[in-house]
């Protein structure tokens, strides 16, 4: 982001700062679309996992494409195109995106965490339910959760920053306010604004991390009311800083349960599986004992001495679908779902194109201990296949989760986990 010139002559020297203020330049955009094409050509020639390119002739396929680029007539084109020119490869992780599109920037919505109702007689917004979210943690506040704010589910929202608020209005249009300023709501528990009271509410931008945690606590709770506690649950978004953060959050606090649901659905991937494997696999190898420390410790810490089951689906992708191959690979338990994506070739990005965008290489393969290639355009299938049909979804159910739960009962009742009881204390007299 910042250019200086440095005198190569004189040792000691500080550089100088040369200004790009004000700096324009007259881009050729038809040029720069030929030359990110030939560029995501050679990146795919030179860096693909596999010389042969999957036995295609990649020359003949860049000559067969190329003539597409005289139709080209946007930046979103040009990704369209290189697309299907990678695509060719049948390979997972085949990515190009971005560049000089021109896009307008998506305007930002001063979000509630919450979900309205409309009351037609009174023609007025109801809120119909608040998204508890966890307040101790800044991705889950939940604006109208928050200390001294006092709105409850079922109170009419009648006006936003003091302009009074109708149903037959878009209430998210009303909300497309400035980032980050303090939102003022009128709330009343009447319809008529008797008893209307004014409070001041933090928004946020994205729910999307409050739905998240919802589904997870009501997963969380099933699981714990269909075996009076016994069993412990937890979700790994994906295999990134997000995944690991709610693995260390959920796990360990359920190390001493008889059984654990570890639920990988719908994740996103990313490279910590290995991880997350590695402390599954962990068995107690000894056992410590203190007189001031009521509960068993193992060697090494942190062992889980239960019964474990995992939970797949179609969209359990890239590390997503390393975790459950390799969780059945380590002997941890059954594999319950749908067959996963089938994407495991991994990737590296080598710097942006010539106008900013991004093209990411599929450069590692995975294979077994024997050598072969697995699970890429495969997929993982599971142990046993259940299907989220629409209408159990619908009505609220969950059969992969329920049949999660009956199989890690049957496992613990099977081979029931015991850390034995505290032996008697030891006598030493001579």
């Amino acid at each position: 982001n910042t250019w200086r010139v440095y005198d190569i002559a004189k040792e000691g020297r500080e550089p100088e700062t040369v200004s790009t203020a004000g700096l324009q330049a007259t881009i050729d955009p038809v040029a720069e679309w030929a030359t990110a094409f030939d560029e995501v050509w050679r990146r795919f020639r030179d860096h693909f996992y596999v010389e042969n390119m999957h036995g295609y002739d990649w020359e003949a396929i860049r000559e067969q494409y190329r003539p597409w680029l005289a139709h080209v007539a946007h930046r979103s084109d040009l990704n369209h195109l290189m697309g299907e020119m990678i695509g060719e490869l049948n390979v997972s992780h085949a990515y190009v995106s971005g560049g000089d599109e021109g896009l307008p920037s998506r305007p930002r919505l001063a979000l509630l965490g919450a979900r309205f109702e409309v009351d037609a007689d009174a023609n007025r917004y109801r809120i119909g339910r608040i998204l508890s979210g966890q307040n101790d943690e800044a991705r889950y506040r939940s604006p109208l959760t928050e200390v001294g704010v006092n709105v409850r589910q079922g109170d009419y929202l009648l006006a936003i920053n003091g302009r009074d608020l109708r149903a037959d209005e878009n209430i998210y249009q009303r909300l497309t306010l400035p980032a980050g300023q303090p939102v003022v709501l009128t709330v009343s528990k009447r319809a008529d604004g008797r008893d209307s009271r004014e409070v001041m509410v933090i928004p946020i931008h994205n729910e999307t991390s409050l739905h998240y945690l919802a589904w997870v606590v009501d997963n969380h709770r099933r699981v714990s009311e269909a075996t009076d506690g016994r069993v412990g649950y937890l979700h790994v978004p994906d295999m990134g800083p997000d995944g690991i953060r709610e693995f260390i959050k959920w796990y360990y606090g359920q190390l001493r349960k008889e059984g654990l649901v570890i639920d990988v659905r719908s994740n996103g991937g990313g490279n910590v599986s290995q991880m997350l494997i590695e402390r599954l696999a962990r068995q107690p190898m000894s056992l410590g004992y203190s007189r001031t420390q009521p509960e068993t410790t193992t060697y090494p810490y942190q062992a889980f001495a239960g019964r474990l089951v995992a939970l797949l689906d179609e969209n359990s992708a890239s590390d997503g679908d390393i975790f459950p191959w390799q969780f059945r690979n380590a002997g941890l338990g059954p594999l319950i779902g749908k067959k996963s994506w089938g994407g495991v070739v991994g990737i590296t990005n080598h710097g942006a194109l010539i106008d900013g965008g991004t093209v990411n290489v599929p450069e590692f393969g995975f294979a077994d201990i024997d050598g072969n290639y697995v699970i890429e355009g495969e997929g993982v299938a599971p142990d046993i296949e259940v299907d989220n049909d629409p209408a159990s979804v619908i009505a609220g159910r969950d059969p992969q989760l329920e049949r999660a739960i009956k199989e890690v009962l049957q496992r613990i009742e099977a081979n029931p986990p015991r850390l034995p009881d505290r032996p008697a204390d030891p006598v030493k007299l001579e």
